[in-house]
């Protein structure tokens, strides 16, 4: 609900002004919820000309740049300097944006706006730490309440008996990764710029397949890289450390390497000093561009296929393999490797096993990039001392 919406303030009116009953009045009150209400955009800023003739004559009709609401929140932050993060497409129109919004600070000569141009790919590329380190006290990024994830979609239970979908965008990059949660359901992609409705289709079998040739390469390597990617919110500590943990019970020798974009040439400058890389970055360099790379460069889900943490894609219930899971193939023993698929279904070609598409899911696997997961209790956490964490030594 956008913050100008009437039905917003008449919500919050009506919640202070309806009366306890009586067994409810001796109660302790509960403690308030931990997020931000929104509060009505006063029509000084509603109607504001200056932001009015700006989404006309300024700036493209069909974006929403929320320009009130931004406003509101800046001037009820008593903001002295705001940040202001664009995607690339977006960025020609950041400083007629600066312009509108910096008369919105608190008054002062040295207040500014600051217009943050690093590479944005998605939601993930949130730069929350940059504009701290430059003191600003509010960042304004364009996101929209229906934003689709590339790395993130929901495996749809086939009791939703959910045939098809429809995707409204552009392009198919985000889209792609609800197909891959769910090669069984068809999706189409509807294009609001040429008024066109296409059916999408993905090379699943194709994909599955370099990523299995990725893992098995991946399981013969002895010296490790891995990458903590630093662009925006990608890259996550608590994943570092559990990736770090898990080559040290292997007795793999690992190097870590902080890099804010992977390329090819880029990872080549380490030469042979690395067999095998696992990114803590985004998943779909992996899937996507993973082929264009020399050595295997595994997501942090394919990274514990690869040391026998959980089976693969291709070895889930283990008949592929030809055993039972538990019986020493795939069954976490870190011997899921030796196991010999020429007589089953993995030289047949079938991929169709579950390839999870849950990088920033709450309840996804234990090797996904969530900041939301339930913490385990305290009996359940082991102490860890490494690279996140300090001790008072």
């Amino acid at each position: 609900m956008d913050a100008g919406d009437p039905s917003t303030s008449l919500a919050l009116t009506a919640a202070e002004a309806s009366p306890q009953s009586p067994t409810k009045r001796n109660k302790k009150p509960a403690n308030p919820p931990k997020r931000f209400v929104h509060t009505p955009i006063p029509p000084s800023i509603l109607s504001d000309p200056t932001l009015t003739a700006a989404a006309t004559s300024l700036l493209p009709a069909n974006y929403n740049f929320e320009l009130p609401k931004t406003a509101h929140r800046i001037r009820s932050a008593g903001a002295r300097r705001i940040a202001l993060q664009l995607p690339e497409g977006l960025l020609l129109f950041s400083l007629p944006l600066s312009h509108l919004l910096a008369p919105y600070l608190e008054p002062d000569p040295a207040n500014d706006v600051l217009v943050l141009a690093d590479a944005t790919y998605g939601a993930c590329c949130l730069a929350d730490r940059p504009a701290k380190a430059l003191a600003a006290d509010v960042l304004a990024k364009p996101l929209s309440a229906g934003e689709i994830l590339g790395c993130t979609a929901p495996t749809l239970k086939k009791s939703e008996e959910v045939g098809a979908v429809v995707f409204v965008a552009d392009g198919r990059f985000h889209l792609e990764a609800f197909m891959i949660a769910n090669p069984a359901v068809k999706a189409y992609r509807f294009d609001p710029f040429l008024g066109v409705l296409v059916l999408e289709e993905y090379d699943h079998v194709g994909m599955k397949q370099a990523r299995k040739a990725a893992v098995l390469a991946a399981r013969k390597a002895k010296n490790w890289g891995v990458i903590l990617g630093t662009l925006g919110r990608q890259g996550s500590v608590k994943v570092l450390d559990r990736v770090v943990e898990h080559l040290e019970e292997k007795g793999l020798e690992h190097t870590v390497v902080l890099m804010s974009e992977l390329s090819p040439v880029r990872m080549e400058l380490f030469g042979d000093s690395v067999d095998a890389w696992v990114q803590i970055a985004c998943p779909r360099l992996s899937i996507d561009w993973g082929e264009g790379f020399k050595k295997p460069v595994l997501t942090t889900f394919e990274f514990d296929v690869a040391l026998g943490y959980v089976p693969g894609w291709w070895e889930k219930g283990s008949s592929e393999c030809g055993g039972k899971r538990g019986s020493g193939c795939c069954s976490g023993s870190g011997s899921c490797g030796d196991c010999d698929c020429s007589s089953g279904d993995c030289s047949s070609g079938n991929f169709e096993g579950h390839y999870p598409m849950d990088y920033y899911s709450q309840d996804g696997g234990d090797w996904n990039s969530c900041y939301m997961k339930k913490k385990p209790s305290v009996g359940e956490r082991k102490p860890r001392v490494r690279i996140g964490m300090h001790t008072n030594s």
